[in-house]
């Protein structure tokens, strides 16, 4: 089922032309079209769905630093200031919150990993606290056992899912911009080699910069424009509880189980990196560029079924500009969560945190995490095709760095001092990189 989503409306009419068109309204695609319209530009945002329907409202809504890799790092440090002025700027509350993000640990390695991080991030100017055995069991005291250690990131914190990318998209509109739901992109027109339009299914818009910020779909659409972007994704199952539990933090991990209040008073229960890896024809494709991150993470990913093939977001297919798309008969990708996964969750909960026992399930739902080889996303001009910008692979990330990432990309559209190094992000690596990053879905 979906998860719980703020409905905006859409603009009353398709643009015929436009300087920038961004496809894709998740939280990458919004905050770009939402920095490029603060700008001045003239931008329209196309979804084929509801805006934030799919893996941005269906995450656990962290914005951290807190073992963030060293490439992504800057990014998150900025989002964070980001995250605090959207409500400023637009007037309205995305849920964002410092509220500092809680880590528990009995192993001994999973600490000297986050100490190890710790010394790492006092060099680029990020807080983090190592917690001793006394404070990481009084912090931790609602599980009601001894911890070896833990970590506090004070300065990390959260955004409601529910309405932080809904909000940002109102103020694309309140700064000029529009924002077009219910209406796919099919593909991309070229005049001399470079970007000229887009044809949607409800017109053509005359432009020479298109973003494509898709998600789960990047590839497939880029696999009609005859390029390559290595793409994989994981169907990742959560769930969300009623009220009443009041003992714990706001955000809290373990190796375990991970708690994240929500904006209603219930929280959101979810176990990192667990995933169902359904076979698709684009998973076959790129199945050598992702062998070394499915063998390392084996433990915590098990094959799925055909559920990956039903939603058709990983098709190799191709189609007309006139054909009714695979992104118009699947408005939103909504794929069935894995029941033994959510009662497990559930279980594990009330397992640690006995108050939980006392509360239901009030909503689960399942969504695809799409990532890279190496997990970090791409972010950049495709080489060969002028006007042509992706932003997509953000593996399990996107949601917390997706102000800085559409800032990034509104910098790079015009020309200004970007807010981060875009280098790490270049769409070139992924030809010639040694896969061996795993990616933290």
């Amino acid at each position: 089922m979906p998860a719980p989503l703020m409905h905006i409306e859409s603009s009353p009419s398709l643009p015929r032309e436009a300087d920038v068109v961004v496809i894709g309204g998740g939280v990458v695609g919004v905050f770009t079209a939402y920095y490029l319209a603060r700008r001045g530009v003239s931008v329209a945002l196309l979804e084929k769905g509801r805006v934030a329907a799919e893996q941005s409202s269906r995450n656990w809504g962290w914005c951290r630093q807190q073992n963030r890799d060293a490439r992504e790092l800057p990014m998150a440090t900025k989002s964070l200031d980001l995250w605090e002025k959207v409500a400023q700027e637009t007037g309205e509350d995305t849920g964002f919150r410092r509220c500092g993000l809680f880590y528990l640990s009995q192993d001994e390695s999973e600490l000297a990993s986050w100490a190890k991080w710790r010394d790492f991030a006092k060099t680029v100017g990020v807080t983090t606290h190592m917690l001793t055995a006394e404070e990481a069991t009084e912090r931790g005291k609602a599980t009601g056992r001894p911890w070896k250690g833990g970590v506090l990131s004070p300065t990390d914190g959260t955004a409601d899912t529910s309405r932080a990318v809904p909000v940002a998209a109102r103020g694309i509109m309140a700064a000029g911009g529009s924002v077009h739901q219910q209406c796919a992109a099919r593909t991309i027109e070229l005049s001399a080699g470079r970007v000229s339009g887009v044809v949607t299914e409800a017109g053509t818009i005359r432009t020479k910069t298109v973003v494509m910020a898709g998600g789960a779909w990047a590839s497939s659409f880029c696999h009609q424009l005859g390029i390559r972007f290595p793409q994989a994704s994981v169907r990742s199952s959560i769930l969300a509880t009623a009220p009443g539990v009041e003992c714990l933090p706001a955000a809290l991990y373990t190796s375990g189980i991970a708690f994240t209040r929500r904006g209603d008073g219930g929280y959101t229960l979810a176990i990192s990196g667990r995933a169902r890896v359904d076979p698709t024809p684009q998973q076959l494709r790129f199945s050598r560029e992702f062998v070394p991150m499915f063998a390392r993470r084996w433990r915590s990913l098990k094959p799925g079924g055909l559920e990956g093939w039903r939603q058709g977001h990983e098709t190799l297919a191709k189609w007309a500009p006139d054909d009714v798309t695979p992104m118009e008969r699947n408005r939103i990708l909504d794929p069935r969560p894995d029941l033994r996964q959510i009662n497990l969750t559930f279980r594990r909960a009330c397992e640690l945190v006995p108050e939980f026992r006392r509360v239901t399930i009030a909503d689960a739902w399942a969504g695809y995490i799409d990532s890279t080889p190496d997990g970090i996303p791409v972010i950049g001009e495709v080489e060969g095709v002028p006007g042509f910008i992706l932003a997509a692979g953000f593996s399990g990330h996107g949601f917390g760095i997706g102000p800085g990432a559409g800032h990034l990309i509104a910098d790079i559209i015009t020309g200004c001092e970007p807010i981060v190094d875009p280098r790490p992000y270049r769409t070139e690596r992924l030809r010639t990189a040694a896969w061996g990053k795993v990616a933290e879905f």
